[in-house]
């Protein structure tokens, strides 16, 4: 069984920044940050997700609300995961990077930098933004208002359509830049004065209906070659998207008979379940308290006792999730509870490892190293 987490300011009840043990005040430290990736390493998990969007979090789907009483406010989840980098060893890092407004020579650049700051074990979040209020922060397009309710009406989903043709397009960019150098294009050799061999430097040569890129990207191909792409995807046209473009899909099934037939409808090689999660034996009890601040979610929750949620785990295991990424509802406590408890019971069971046998994020999860597309003779799956 893999294991993630995902991270996401004091934890993704609103009120959570309320709780005893809650650190409000270091949210925009990186000693806050810190500490949950080395706690999230201690009990082996595969990786961290760390949340990022390109507005301000809000209660709305038209724009920022007025409400003075949740988390508001993110730092760059790109460079808290370079930060955190060299403060770990072992745990995959898998920040979040929007696509929509941004470039994509900008992102491949940034996660292949992560890759080599961690020495491996970068991933990347792909994002699409399909809010008005985000599009505003940039000129460059308007969106219209997306209500909940008409997710489904042709207009609605021709402009989810369009979006997810776009992250499509910036995934392939980034691919091709990643493998832009070929693994020996650094030479290094002071004797003969060649730090690179510049025919083994290649000009993508991109040519789409939403991007134009030639070409090579300024950093190395990246330790892993391909660091791992996630989406997260919740019906048809993302499932498709995640298909063609992702490694590991992040999903959001509501019992073991939907997640079956989520991972017959998505073609990656992972599929992982998320779930948020509130642990420990009076959970119920802080859940009910908690909710005195309304609360939905997109994902299904779960409330119980470790050995309850490993349970769960296994069951869906069974229905063909392969991976669970599991959102605490309260930071650190129920990150506490996943590593120190829930990790202990999966043992118990014989269905996690006790210590990590890779020192990539792509070997944690059975992922060969891919071959690069421009070196002569290559063959690209």
């Amino acid at each position: 069984m893999h294991l993630a987490v995902a991270l996401d300011g004091t934890g993704w009840h609103p009120a959570s920044w309320r709780e005893p043990d809650a650190r409000p005040a270091e949210l925009f430290t990186a000693r806050y940050w810190v500490d949950l990736v080395r706690e999230a390493e201690a009990g082996t998990l595969d990786f961290v997700t760390i949340e990022d969007a390109l507005g301000l979090q809000s209660d709305r789907p038209d724009g920022p609300d007025e409400r003075t009483d949740h988390v508001r406010g993110r730092l760059d989840a790109v460079l808290i995961a370079a930060r955190v980098a060299p403060a770990t060893s072992h745990i995959g890092l898998v920040p979040t990077a929007t696509v929509t407004h941004t470039e994509p020579f900008h992102v491949a650049k940034a996660i292949a930098t992560l890759d080599y700051v961690s020495q491996g074990r970068a991933g990347w979040r792909v994002q699409v933004s399909g809010k008005a209020h985000e599009a505003g922060h940039f000129g460059r397009r308007t969106l219209p208002v997306i209500e909940p309710g008409q997710i489904d009406e042709p207009a609605t989903r021709a402009v989810v359509q369009e979006l997810f043709n776009e992250a499509a397009d910036y995934v392939e960019v980034v691919r091709r830049l990643w493998d832009s150098w070929e693994d020996d294009a650094e030479i290094r050799d002071a004797a003969t004065g060649r730090f690179i061999d510049r025919d083994k430097l290649h000009y993508i040569d991109f040519e789409g209906k939403y991007f134009s890129v030639r070409g090579p990207s300024i950093t190395p191909r990246p330790p892993q070659g391909q660091p791992l792409v996630t989406a997260l995807a919740h019906a048809g046209i993302a499932y498709a998207f995640a298909s063609r473009s992702a490694d590991l899909t992040y999903v959001t099934p509501a019992d073991a008979d939907h997640a079956r037939q989520i991972a017959g409808q998505v073609g990656t090689r992972h599929v992982f379940a998320d779930l948020v999660v509130f642990l420990t034996d009076g959970a119920k009890e802080r859940l009910d308290t908690l909710d005195r601040q309304v609360y939905r979610s997109d994902a299904a929750i779960f409330s119980g006792t470790p050995a309850q949620l490993a349970d769960l785990l296994i069951e869906w295991r069974a229905a063909g999730i392969t991976g669970f990424r599991l959102r605490p509802g309260r930071l650190p406590a129920d990150l506490r509870s996943i590593t120190r408890e829930l990790v202990p019971e999966l043992r118990r069971r014989g269905v996690f490892r006790e210590a990590y046998e890779s020192t990539t994020l792509r070997g944690l999860l059975g992922l060969p190293r891919p071959a690069n597309r421009y070196a002569l003779g290559a063959t690209v799956a």
